[in-house]
């Protein structure tokens, strides 16, 4: 109750501070960081879609380049397709003549390979620009090389053809084309070759400021106007057209965009990129403007709201301290009157409310000492009420079943004997008359009578043992029970303890070995039926420890007397069950704990059997370790105490 009250006068003096300060944040400083965020986002975006503007029109000036490229090739394919010269070469096969040719050809156009196929698709020969701008001619006589019969099939319907060819290193924009002679006749075919690669690239840095590289259409990088733009993995990247991504190498901060080319009707990608330096120096100092304005606002409205906290509630705060220290010590507080305002009347009230609760806490105190003796007085009061009626209901139980038992059993018994007498009287006789008439000779071999005469007597044997089995075990529920035992009387412990046994036979029989080693001890004056229950309670829990096969170790021995202390008998029961850890055996003898199932117990025989061997004035201890066993060891004087109460 105290910790809740406490709890609730924390809460109740935090929130009107909360409250204001609350309301300051969602007015002031909420709406100004929003502002500044969503300033430096369109900052950044604005930014981000200048770059991308920008590298979109150099990547139209490009792709003007390309154009320039692709009429520059048509030009030249133009005007060499109506040399009669050229178709000339072309149908003879003339490599010179075309080598000569081809030297011409690539030095008045941006072509990088010029090549010449007969009208069948094989080749006659190539010429090419090498690194040091060369031009040099590669021919082939040992074997053929055709067109690819896709490009043939293509051209049979089209003069020219262009594509896009992606290497390693390269991007080669082709364009193949048929050559026909004056007459219109078909001589052969020649394919140009512009070569995109690391030295096309950098003229495009040199000549539009930025940094580009192309890749395949799986994103494979190709080449790059810097070494370490190769270090970009495109694979499953978001890198698109419309798109800026950034991209960081080597602490330099590249925004990148991917811009689609053509050559003909193919398709091709080129990445276009530039240094981010200038925009991100201007967010930088966005950034500081902002952290700045905010700093120097957020200040100024916490002194605000230092100010305006401190000046309406430093008097409550003072009630509050003073609800606070009242609540902590449980004393009487008193607080001065300092104001005549409504602060005043509240202080008053709350010194006269503190008055009122010290009393009440007082008189509180009281009650709870007399409840919890109550308390105690009750639960001792149900558990002694749990055990006798328990008591009352298996000893009224076991008188009945005893009684009805006894009487069916007896006559059993009893009439086993004559049995046997009558029936030794009948092998007599039949034994005198079986040799004497042919007819009962026959009738006994009939009958098996050799067998009947020798297995008849073991049957009446055996019920003579079962009859004598059941006799004995309704003797020892009558003798357990004792509901004629309500007084203090002698008992023999070790004949108590061989009766409980008896009675658990079913528990113990072909599963636990039961080891007894007896001393000779003297009877103890005691409430029978109790010291029964004790042992019942004991032995049942012992048989329960054990799972599957165990052992059972029960030792009686008799404490001598001394000079201050009557002679004493002391019983050792100990198991080889599961055992149990210090936390469990802490609480053993609490009432209503138990580590069964619901259902299955009480959790009142070791409270019952505590309470009964102290009211005897003995004791009962218990030692057990988890996975060896368990032993309980009960001390019990043989004279009991003259407050014993039954």
């Amino acid at each position: 109750m105290n910790k809740k009250k406490s709890s609730t006068l924390v809460k109740n003096y935090r929130s009107l501070r909360s409250i204001l300060i609350i309301w300051f944040t969602l007015f002031s400083i909420i709406p100004l960081l929003f502002v500044g965020w969503y300033s430096v986002f369109k900052f950044e975006k604005a930014f981000d879609q200048e770059v991308s503007q920008r590298l979109q029109g150099n990547g139209r000036e490009i792709e003007s380049i390309l154009a320039d490229y692709y009429r520059s090739v048509q030009s030249q394919k133009d005007r060499y397709a109506i040399d009669p010269q050229v178709s000339a070469a072309l149908a003879m096969s003339d490599r010179g003549l075309l080598n000569t040719i081809s030297v011409d050809w690539i030095s008045r156009s941006p072509i990088t390979a010029l090549s010449f196929y007969d009208r069948d698709g094989r080749l006659i020969t190539t010429s090419y620009r090498d690194d040091k701008n060369l031009i040099r001619h590669f021919e082939l006589t040992a074997e053929k090389i055709l067109l690819n019969e896709k490009y043939l099939a293509n051209l049979k319907e089209k003069t020219d053809i262009g594509f896009v060819d992606e290497t390693k290193t390269k991007v080669s924009l082709i364009l193949f084309s048929k050559v026909f002679n004056a007459n219109g006749k078909h001589v052969g075919y020649f394919e140009q070759i512009i070569e995109l690669k690391e030295l096309f690239l950098n003229r495009i840095r040199s000549r539009l400021k930025i940094e580009s590289f192309l890749i395949s259409d799986d994103k494979e990088m190709l080449a790059a106007s810097r070494n370490e733009f190769r270090d970009i993995n495109l694979k499953g990247s978001k890198v698109a057209n419309d798109k800026l991504v950034d991209y960081n190498l080597y602490g330099q901060n590249y925004g990148f965009i991917l811009y689609p080319l053509s050559w003909d009707r193919s398709k091709f990608f080129i990445g276009l990129g530039t240094l981010k330096k200038d925009s991100q120096a201007i967010l930088k100092n966005v950034n500081i403007a902002f952290v700045t304005v905010v700093s120097v606002v957020s200040v100024f409205l916490i002194l605000t709201i230092l100010i305006t906290t401190n000046w309406f509630l430093k008097p409550v705060e003072r009630l509050m301290n003073g609800f606070k220290s009242f609540d902590r010590s449980e004393q009487l507080t008193q607080l001065p009157v300092n104001s005549n305002t409504e602060i005043g009347l509240l202080t008053e009230a709350f010194n006269e409310m503190s008055y009122k609760v010290f009393q009440a806490r007082m008189d509180l105190r009281k009650k709870i000492k007399e409840l919890e003796k109550t308390n105690s007085e009750l639960v001792e009061a149900q558990t002694k009420l749990v055990h006798s009626a328990k008591m009352t209901s298996l000893g009224q139980l076991v008188a009945g079943v005893a009684h009805e038992l006894n009487n069916p059993i007896g006559f059993i018994y009893s009439n086993m004997t004559h049995l046997k007498e009558y029936t030794d009287n009948l092998f007599s006789v039949i034994d005198t008359v079986k040799d004497q008439d042919e007819e009962v000779r026959k009738k006994i071999t009939d009958m098996d009578y050799d067998f009947v005469k020798s297995d008849l007597p073991r049957l009446i044997k055996s019920c003579q043992d079962g009859a004598q089995r059941t006799r004995d075990i309704v003797i020892g529920l009558r003798n357990f029970s004792r509901l004629e035992e309500a007084q203090l009387k002698e008992i023999d412990i070790q004949e108590s303890l061989d009766t409980t046994l008896e009675i658990l036979q079913s528990e113990i029989k072909n599963r636990i070995v039961v080891h007894k080693q007896y001393e000779p001890i003297p009877k103890v004056l005691c409430f029978a039926s109790q010291i029964n229950q004790v042992f019942m309670n004991i032995l049942a829990n012992a048989l329960q420890a054990i799972q599957s096969n165990g052992e059972i170790w029960i030792t009686t021995i008799p404490l001598k007397a001394s000079a201050d202390q009557i002679g004493r008998v002391q019983i050792s029961v100990q198991d080889s069950g599961s055992g149990m850890d210090p936390q469990t055996l802490e609480k053993i003898f609490e009432p209503f704990f138990t580590t069964k199932g619901v259902g299955q117990g009480t959790g009142l025989g070791l409270s019952i059997s505590y309470g009964i061997i102290q009211n005897h004035g003995g004791e009962i201890q218990v030692r057990s370790q988890k996975g060896v066993g368990t032993e309980f060891v009960i001390i019990i004087p043989i004279s009991p105490p003259k407050n014993l109460r039954v």
